[in-house]
């Protein structure tokens, strides 16, 4: 599989991205997921978000369309043929409990495997790196678990989507508003001895071929 794993906006730092389109094949078109921001209500916040990500990736000759998995919620095999022929999956930062339910409802959690060991990449930062972990626990401290945008079950998915054996902190050591919650994150992981990373602003874990689970 192949997972670019950030922790901000790669347009805003110094990070490498070739790193990311160097694993990218023929295929130039991404699918941009921003259910991760459905909390807000600033509609206009929203658009300017998605057209700063579909700029950057313009620019890098890539053809990035939005995806939005509420249009899919309890409509699997739709997201799977729109999925089919994609060659990356991008994750904008924002609520990873939000983002988890959204992978449930519409399916997109049950697809992903097949989709990685077919060549798609994974590339996302901050809760676009999170929800990959084997657990959620521990990131209620910075994401709360119980904002419930319209559309979505209020039920809190605890389980990531364990594609990754470790959980993701973003932001650490960073000039991020949540980078003091993360600290309380990290005395969490350490006193229950979970496995985690930090990953500071302008940092990403780049995962290439190893096998899907």
């Amino acid at each position: 599989m192949k997972l670019y794993l950030g922790s901000y906006k790669p347009w805003e730092t110094d990070e490498d991205f070739s790193r990311c389109t160097e694993m990218i094949g023929e295929n130039k078109k991404v699918a941009v997921i921003m259910n991760p921001i459905d909390y807000s209500d600033d509609l206009e916040r929203v658009k300017n978000s998605f057209d700063e990500t579909k700029s950057f990736f313009e620019s890098l000759g890539l053809e990035p369309f939005q995806l939005d998995l509420r249009d899919y919620f309890g409509n699997h095999d739709e997201l799977e043929k729109v999925l089919h022929d994609i060659g990356m999956i991008f994750i904008y930062g924002g609520n990873t409990f939000i983002l988890r339910r959204a992978f449930r409802q519409s399916g997109l959690d049950k697809l992903l495997p097949e989709l990685l060991r077919n060549g798609v990449v994974y590339c996302g930062f901050s809760s676009g790196s999170c929800v990959l972990a084997p657990t959620l626990h521990g990131l209620d401290d910075t994401d709360d678990p119980n904002i419930v945008p319209s559309g979505y079950e209020s039920e809190i998915i605890w389980d990531g989507l364990n594609l990754i054996p470790y959980s993701i902190l973003p932001h650490y050591n960073s000039d991020h508003p949540e980078s003091e919650s993360i600290g309380e994150s990290i005395e969490y992981f350490e006193k229950n001895n979970l496995p985690y990373k930090t990953l500071r602003d302008g940092e990403a874990i780049v995962i290439n071929n190893e096998e899907v689970k």
